[in-house]
């Protein structure tokens, strides 16, 4: 995606970057970044030293071999932003390598991984965190996720409300012409009383105050939930913040919810181990998460019948992880593949429920 085009969103009538959804990816990255072990490689603007600037070992290489520091250090202000590049939006032949085939061969990114080809490829983790924070920035900058939710309900209220009220002053108009030329007003009586009856309605709901608890709560219900739900439905605004705020902060939740049902894929298998899990489900959290980005920004484009197609690529995408990571027949893959596509309801519905709850208590 286009950085500069991305990183501005509509809000108040004027164009502005969000600099919230900005720092998330930035902070996604420098995350990324920081568990992720760069190639190195010579540019303009490397010193060339013959012994390590850091613990002054002799230098063999690209890298010391005894701390781990790169072998020449930047000192120009080009050089400064190309680390910045890298750190940041971690530019470097690992992603050229890895987003390929976690798109189409997710089954042999994940095996290669898992049998020991780990310079090759971006870790699991490590694109788990930086593509988590760049969904976050992306719904914050398109406005996917609207907080203004009573507002925007107002405003469409008011907006239906003014065309009931027009259509009823034209209907009074028509009866008045009809009954001033002696015609039959039948047909144009009944259109009336419908319009005044859905004006008054929506002039009705239009006026009741939307921040009032929309939610009857039992008195059968403990106090401290119940007191809970009132609060939350007083100011719903309040909770979809937190909603939001907690799934930013707790989406590494979904690797250990996840593992257990994929485990029970394989529960007799001394092949497999938990390890193997791990990285099929990090890696297949870092698709979908991606997916997700993809779906948001075709949306924000306009093209939402494109965006929407991205609903049935999940379990194409299970299917071929499972198939290459696990070396399964297309029979055992196809009914894994359903099984785990029930089980990811299931724990997305877990971690939505936690969320809710942090939502509600904190």
């Amino acid at each position: 995606m286009g950085v500069v085009q991305c990183l501005i969103w509509r809000l108040g009538g004027s164009w502005m970057p969000d600099l919230e959804a900005l720092g998330d990816a930035a902070t996604g990255a420098v995350l990324a970044g920081a568990v992720e072990p760069r190639a190195g490689q010579a540019s303009d603007g490397h010193t060339h030293e013959t012994h390590c600037l850091n613990c002054q070992a002799e230098l063999v290489g690209d890298y010391c071999h005894a701390c781990g520091q790169h072998a020449h250090v930047h000192r120009t202000v080009s050089a400064f932003f190309h680390d910045f590049l890298h750190g940041v939006l971690h530019f470097e032949g690992k992603i050229w390598r890895t987003l390929p085939l976690l798109a189409w061969r997710p089954g042999e990114l994940t095996r290669r991984y898992i049998d020991g080809q780990r310079a090759r490829f971006i870790s699991p983790i490590a694109l788990f965190l930086f593509s988590v924070f760049v969904m976050f920035a992306a719904v914050g900058l398109t406005g996917a996720l609207n907080l203004d939710s009573n507002q925007a309900m107002q405003a469409d209220l008011a907006q239906e409300a003014a065309k009931a009220r027009e259509t009823v002053h034209r209907l009074e108009t028509e009866r008045a012409r009809a009954v001033t030329a002696h015609q039959p007003t039948a047909k144009i009586d009944a259109a009336l009383t419908d319009a005044r009856a859905e004006a008054t309605a929506l002039t009705i709901v239009k006026t009741r105050n939307l921040n009032s608890s929309p939610i009857q709560v039992s008195d059968d219900l403990p106090a401290w939930f119940r007191n809970s739900v009132d609060k939350a439905a007083k100011n719903p605004d309040l909770v979809l913040y937190k909603l939001k705020t907690n799934a930013y902060k707790l989406s590494w939740v979904l690797i250990p919810l996840s593992v257990p049902f994929l485990w029970l894929l394989f529960p007799f298998s001394r092949r497999f181990k938990l390890y193997d899990h791990i990285v099929f489900v990090t890696y297949s959290l870092c698709f979908m998460t991606l997916l997700v980005v993809g779906a948001v920004l075709l949306s924000a484009a306009g093209l939402t019948s494109l965006a929407s197609l991205a609903f049935f690529v999940p379990p194409f995408h299970m299917y071929r992880q499972l198939k290459g990571t696990y070396a399964l027949s297309r029979f055992g893959a196809i009914w894994r593949t359903v099984l785990l596509t029930m089980f990811a309801f299931v724990a997305i519905s877990l971690f939505v429920i936690t969320l809710v709850a942090l939502g509600l208590f904190d």
